[in-house]
């Protein structure tokens, strides 16, 4: 296993404006990604561009490049496209693969995107918790491959943002077996779902190294949801004194 520190938050956000609530609130890692074209839904380039900018060198940035269909191709060349960003983590959602062989060649041809153009990025495979509803490939199945092609870490998120949470499709049980396989194999675990402060204490039951949020973390703002720095504060505060009083 390779040597964590504890517990990070990760923001996902649309914007410069939410990047810097983002960072005053306490997150870890900035998120870039669109959810008006899905969970993992990609950016905007110069979008991208600015966050990266607004948070500097010093605050890691994440970006999604999509719910991804089955198309190796499309997606090294998204990949290549992001990794240009200056960004620290590309995420690709395993929306088209059916299978862990698929699964394996889409994320092969990331993996050597990166090496052929000597991209220091890290990759981060992500799978779907509501994947029976979804048709797309069981995220529990995923550490072997991310493990095989190289990857730097594994993403578990919902497709379908509604009602349902993270742990209505997998239990605690199910997560937990996710997290120590991940471990194992040396990959770094990310947990997203529509979470919010009320999980952070399972998420270090969990032994999860990233806990991503956004909904939680949102209040209505000019007639749109976006990133409240006090939702944030209320999250990496609650962290906070959890490992404060241990």
């Amino acid at each position: 296993m390779v040597g964590r520190d504890q517990l990070r938050i990760m923001v996902s956000v649309v914007n410069p404006e939410e990047a810097l609530d983002a960072v005053k609130g306490g997150a870890d890692i900035i998120d870039v990604k669109n959810p008006d074209e899905g969970a993992l839904g990609a950016n905007l380039p110069w979008i991208t561009r600015s966050i990266r900018e607004v948070v500097g060198e010093s605050v890691e940035v994440s970006v999604t490049i999509g719910d991804m269909p089955y198309l190796p191709g499309t997606a090294s060349l998204a990949a290549l496209g992001a990794a240009l960003l200056r960004v620290d983590y590309v995420k690709v959602g395993m929306f088209g693969p059916q299978t862990a062989e698929e699964s394996l060649n889409l994320c092969r041809s990331l993996v050597r995107t990166f090496q052929e153009f000597r991209l220091g990025v890290r990759m981060v495979v992500g799978g779907y918790a509501d994947y029976r509803e979804q048709g797309c490939v069981n995220p529990l199945m995923l550490p072997k491959v991310a493990s095989e092609v190289g990857a730097w870490g594994l993403l578990i998120d919902i497709k379908e943002k509604g009602a349902k949470r993270l742990f209505d499709y997998l239990s605690f049980e199910e997560l937990k077996g996710f997290v120590d396989e991940s471990h194992r194999f040396g990959l770094r675990v990310s947990l997203a779902g529509s979470l919010g402060k009320e999980d952070v204490q399972k998420m270090v039951e969990l032994d999860a190294d990233i806990m991503g949020v956004r909904r939680g973390v949102c209040t209505a703002q000019k007639g749109r949801l976006g990133v409240d720095r006090r939702r944030v504060e209320e999250i990496t505060g609650a962290l906070y004194q959890m490992h404060r009083s241990k």
